[in-house]
């Protein structure tokens, strides 16, 4: 009993010497489960939260008292599907992403590529033939215009096609008779010949060839990309498909880390196999590999999600399918038997169902509180959607999806089909858990894009009027949910961050505008003040 005593008081007089932090006069909101609260003073301990509520909520003595004076707090958001060393990789890639027209992507080329002599490949992504004024794809041809002799290899906003030059296409053997793998295609013009653009499975001829980041440039991809992530207010991120060099990198810097990585092991070349088993949050929390990755088709924009009628816009054409029968459903099988989380791409109705069919068809045991998840979920044949309730499947979405596709997701889809595409609210009121995220970078990192996306359905010009099958859309305490908790959800992290509730860290956003408040159509336009992990900041905004 004495010594119980002494262990007491010792615990008592460590927390009462801890440093302790008070945000005061806030506009403060967490969650209490699924609850929206509201506070004005936030009390944090070594980094913790431990106490929330108005001004009559004692203060530490001798805490540390900033006075936010009416400033908006949030919880630090959560994509809850990106790609990091991608992100980071940009900054050694030419960005196409906007470009309005094939001469401003090959201007772009052009000037990436002469100021970049060293280079021994030009590469790059982001282009989208939907936004030009003719919507063909592009070309060897084009890219040959340019007149520069090494390899280009361009991947399409979706990263689901990639774009060669003749160069390329040379170094890679791809020629009249080269076949396209399983589940991949290679566009051809007069004679059979390759026109430069090949689809899905197809890219791994290409790929193959790539020169690999050496560590220094993957240092380098990683710290840029988790710089960014503070900057626009990302406090956590799940890693949609990661390599075991990858997974290697983050082990090294894993008491470092600026953000909390969840990441999925990539399933298609069995990274998950060689780590053995699941890697659960532990320590500070900031790192975790508990979930695997596959592929089940295509994307919408090349045409290769997979769809169980004709593209209305390509009759014969029904996408394509990743693995043959039965092999993604062995797949998912073996990771769930080895403890993973599954979390499979899906964008086409036929692809969404094969998935279901997959999990539906696992023992009970192996789906009960596994939290299996949907990546994307895009197009939903109206039928399934009860089945994600049913299963308890997540669906991890990205708002931004939607208002980039709807230049051409109805002209795919038909007026019919669309109505079980980015149908968020459908999905909720099927009583189906969602997670948001951005895809980054397919699309921007930045969540405030996101959340607008999710609450207008409209682009960053206000179009459409009134939004893109607005009954669709979320309320803005939605959004909010599925880009924290919600997220948190999905990556097994809802106990310590998510909610600023107290028990977890203080991952937070310090905003000058009150995000419930400010007018819908300037949600994209915000900006964090602050970031924090863990009771410090990782980012303050240049006055």
């Amino acid at each position: 009993m004495f010594r119980l005593l002494l262990a007491a008081a010792a615990l008592l007089s460590s927390l009462a010497q801890a440093q302790s932090l008070v945000l005061d006069n806030i506009k403060g909101y967490g969650w209490d489960g699924h609850k929206l609260v509201r506070f004005s003073r936030l009390v944090v301990q070594d980094g913790k939260v431990v106490a929330r509520g108005d001004a009559r909520l004692a203060m530490p003595a001798g805490a540390e008292v900033r006075d936010l004076k009416g400033k908006t707090v949030i919880p630090g958001l959560i994509d809850a599907h990106g790609h990091l060393l991608g992100l980071g990789e940009s900054i050694l890639n030419v960005d196409l992403a906007g470009s309005r027209s094939l001469a401003e992507a090959l201007a772009r080329v052009a000037r990436f590529a002469k100021a970049h002599p060293a280079l021994p490949w030009i590469q790059g992504r982001g282009w989208n033939q939907e936004l030009w004024p003719d919507k063909r794809m592009p070309s060897a041809k084009d890219l040959d215009t340019l007149g520069d002799s090494r390899p280009v290899w361009l991947t399409r906003v979706d990263g689901h096609a990639g774009w060669a030059n003749g160069a390329a296409l040379r170094l890679a053997g791809i020629d009249a008779g080269t076949q396209a793998p399983a589940g991949g295609q290679i566009l051809r013009g007069q004679g059979g010949r390759p026109s430069g653009v090949l689809v899905d499975n197809a890219m791994a001829l290409m790929e193959a060839k790539l020169p690999p980041l050496d560590q220094v440039q993957r240092q380098q991809a990683l710290d840029a990309a988790l710089a960014i992530m503070g900057q626009v207010g990302l406090t956590a991120m799940h890693d949609a498909g990661v390599d075991l060099p990858t997974w290697q990198l983050y082990l090294k810097n894993q008491d470092s880390l600026s953000a909390r990585l969840y990441v999925m092991l990539d399933g298609k070349d069995g990274t998950w196999a060689k780590v053995g088993k699941p890697q659960p949050w532990q320590g500070k929390d900031l790192l975790a590999g508990m979930a695997v990755k596959l592929y089940a088709d295509g994307a919408l924009g090349s045409r290769g999600a997979a769809l169980l009628a004709d593209y209305s816009d390509r009759p014969g054409q029904r996408g394509l399918m990743i693995f043959p029968p039965g092999e993604l459903e062995k797949r998912m099988g073996a990771a769930a038997e080895a403890g993973f989380q599954v979390n499979v791409h899906a964008i086409g109705d036929a692809g969404n169902r094969r998935v279901l069919d997959g999990f539906a068809a696992l023992p009970e045991a192996l789906r009960k509180g596994r939290r299996h998840r949907i990546e994307h979920a895009q197009v939903l044949a109206l039928s399934d959607i009860p089945r994600f309730a049913q299963l308890g499947v997540i669906a991890s979405m990205q708002p931004t999806h939607a208002t980039s596709d709807m230049n051409m997701a109805e002209k795919r889809l038909g007026k019919e089909r669309v109505k079980g595409a980015y149908a968020w609210r459908r999905l909720i009121d099927s009583g189906a858990r969602l997670a948001a995220g951005s895809d980054f970078p397919v699309e921007s990192p930045n969540p405030f894009f996101g959340l607008y996306s999710a609450v207008t359905r409209q682009d960053h010009q206000g179009q459409p009027p009134g939004g893109w099958y607005a009954d669709q859309a979320l309320s803005r305490e939605e959004a909010l949910y599925y880009f924290t908790r919600g997220a948190a959800y999905a990556g097994f992290m809802e106990d310590f961050t998510g909610s600023l509730a107290p028990g977890q860290w203080a991952d937070l956003l310090i905003l000058d505008q009150d995000y419930f408040q400010v007018p819908a159509a300037q949600i994209w336009q915000m900006k964090p003040r602050e970031t924090w992990l863990a009771g410090k900041a990782v980012y303050v905004r240049p006055q």
